[in-house]
């Protein structure tokens, strides 16, 4: 056949494939296996029966989309220095096509939904030239199902599946044991093997991955040849992604040893989700294989659902049971009449029980393996397996230590005590909305108060515990007193407070510098500042002062400008009265005579407001009447400044 004809049916083959979108495909996989090697002159080949398996939705796809299916496209690119080179591409026609059974019992689901899956392969031998760096083989096909909710514009891109031949060495990829599953009933729990073999006796690992885009938009439904890596992952709709591609409570969890998918969905729909097998030799990863699917969740209710709620976030895990050897069982089952328990002690044939909700008491420490079998013997039975681990016992506890004082550092100390260690997790909150991970953290409280602080702890099997008690720092706040004014040959009594020991300095003028309450006697003007020393009952010490200023006369101290700002400065306008006995009033006015302020206190003072809102700047207006020392009443006026 020469070049020419060659390049008119590859136009062909690629003009074709565009017709039909290949929304009815739900899934696929690619695996391979090693033939045997071949030498020709100075070349090394490593012969690979490479296939491609799709699964094709027969109930609701087009025909014609399905027969356009074949041929397959693939090709095969080489990773060298970090670049992705195309070593060949090709065309596969399948090999089988299987329709697969639903794998429901008649007898044991409510209303049996109506399926049709087809599992189509491609299967065909490739040498492949033996290279250090190996070699992906990829397929694409556009566009997804455009019912599938999890996926941002479904109908609008494609798949693309692949694996990794190492190209220095023979392997053969792992399989997948069992097919996927067609149908998961709502609010019923999944439990589907997904593990796999492999015939070289590699080490395997499970988990999810995101699934992998093609063809945007599109515009190619069969791309020739299939691109090369890297690929690009699906964009998922917000609140979903590769790792919780479904709604489930439990969530869905994929045991990264066993494969073992569980979960329970919680929403009706068809969700695309990508599975991976990881294969290991020598603990060198060597090669991925990923199978993609849609799983669809409907409303087809089991008769009979075996089911042990999952209280722990472990993986699997009913409970961690870290107080004592005694475990109570809870069963969520429906629609059964009879159980049987097995608790999964090692070598004991009578760890078992018939009771709806048994207890159990396990002989020592470990991770167990519960089975519970609903309706053993019936026609239809189910049955559910989880994990129990128990590591009694474990206590959270905690000390402290140091000046209950505000500002005062205060010793946390972990006292938490595990038959298993170690203790590997601690969380302090100190009840004033700071936290801690260290194990023994050292705090200061900025104010005096009760605060209950909690300790979360948790040792490396997974047992938490919590303690909650309460700090008390004491509400330390020496105070000497406020400033006065009084009139020379006066007494004032002082009235400290804050602690139970006090010490006033200077001693000029008091009765007593060792109480808080000393008696001062002025025959003379002056300023007198006195310090007082506080000690409070749980030790704190602080220090305060006061100012003493004696006066000749009884007088009126009052301000003539203030400013209402808020810095603390000259805030509030009041007369200062030294030497009377009480005022009758205090009133404010603005140029316009309107009363803005009235008082009847020598405490109390004008904040610059009129009506809760700030007073425009400019002078006011004052007048007081008071009564003096002797009982006479008398009148004062005068004006004042309002700045900002």
């Amino acid at each position: 056949m020469n070049k020419k004809l060659i390049s008119i049916l590859l136009i062909l083959l690629s003009l074709s494939c565009t017709k039909a979108r290949a929304s009815h495909i739900v899934g696929g996989e690619v695996t391979y296996q090693f033939i045997k090697d071949s030498v020709v002159g100075l070349y090394k080949y490593n012969i690979y029966s490479v296939s491609i398996s799709i699964y094709e939705d027969c109930l609701n796809g087009q025909p014609e989309a399905i027969a356009e299916d074949d041929p397959a496209y693939i090709a095969a690119y080489t990773s060298i220095g970090g670049a992705s080179n195309l070593y060949f591409k090709d065309s596969m026609f399948h090999t089988s096509a299987i329709n697969l059974p639903a794998n429901f019992q008649n007898a044991c689901v409510a209303n049996i939904p109506a399926t049709c899956l087809i599992k189509k392969t491609f299967t065909k031998r490739y040498a492949f030239l033996a290279i250090s760096g190996g070699y992906v083989i990829s397929y694409q096909r556009c566009c997804r199902n455009g019912a599938v909710v999890n996926v941002l514009n479904p109908d609008q891109n494609g798949s693309t599946y692949y694996c990794t031949i190492p190209g220095s060495f023979p392997n053969n990829s792992a399989v997948f044991k069992f097919e996927p599953a067609q149908i998961i009933c709502l609010n019923n729990p999944l439990s589907y093997d997904n593990s796999a073999t492999d015939a070289d006796g590699d080490s395997l690992s499970y988990g999810f991955a995101p699934a992998l885009n093609c063809c945007e938009g599109g515009s190619t439904v069969k791309p020739f040849p299939p691109l090369g890596p890297p690929f690009d992952s699906v964009a998922y709709v917000s609140g979903f992604s590769s790792q919780a591609p479904l709604t489930a409570f439990p969530a869905l969890q994929i045991d990264p040893k066993t494969g073992l998918i569980t979960g329970t969905p919680n929403r009706i729909g068809r969700y695309l989700v990508t599975v991976y097998c990881n294969e290991y030799r020598d603990g060198i990863l060597i090669n991925t294989i990923k199978r993609e699917f849609q799983y669809v969740v409907t409303s087809c209710t089991k008769v009979v659902v075996a089911d042990i709620p999952q209280y722990s976030s472990d993986f699997n895990t009913y409970i961690v049971d870290c107080s004592d050897y005694n475990v109570n069982f809870v069963n969520t089952s429906k629609g059964g009449f009879s159980y049987h328990w097995d608790f999964g002690v090692p070598g004991v044939a009578n760890d078992t029980s018939s009771d709806f909700e048994p207890t159990f008491s396990y002989p020592d420490t470990g991770t167990f393996t519960v089975k519970l079998v609903v309706n053993p013997g019936s026609t239809c039975p189910d049955s559910i397996t989880r994990l129990v681990k128990v590591y009694p016992k474990f206590h959270a506890a905690f000390s402290d230590s140091g000046q209950q004082c505000p500002g005062a550092p205060i010793s946390f100390k972990d006292m938490s005590s595990s038959t298993i260690k170690p203790i590997i997790f601690w969380k302090w909150s100190f009840g004033d909305g700071d936290s801690s991970m260290e194990q023994n953290p050292v705090y200061s409280y900025l104010y005096g108060g009760s605060f209950n602080v909690t300790l979360i702890s948790e040792n490396i099997k997974d047992c938490i515990d919590t303690v909650v008690r309460q700090v008390i720092i004491d509400e330390f706040k020496p105070f000497a007193g406020n400033d006065t004014f009084i009139v020379k040959g006066e007494e004032i009594l002082f009235n400290a407070t804050g602690g139970t020991q006090y010490t006033w300095t200077p001693s000029i003028n008091l009765s007593d510098t060792t109480i808080y309450d000393p008696l001062g006697i002025y025959p003379d003007t002056g300023t007198f500042v006195y310090y007082v020393h506080v000690i409070s009952p749980y030790g704190c010490v602080g220090d305060d002062t006061v100012q003493v200023t004696v006066v000749n006369k009884a007088a009126f101290f009052v301000p003539t400008a203030f400013s209402p700002d808020g810095d603390g400065l000259n805030d509030i306008f009041r007369p200062v009265a030294v030497g009377y006995r009480s005022m009758s009033y205090f009133r404010v006015f603005n140029r316009w005579g309107q009363q803005v302020f009235f008082s009847n206190n020598l405490e109390s003072g004008w904040d610059g407001t009129f009506k809760g809102v700030k007073a425009e700047i400019g002078t006011y207006y004052w007048e007081m009447s008071y009564i003096d020392r002797f009982g006479k009443k008398a009148f004062l006026k005068g004006d004042v400044e309002l700045l900002r």
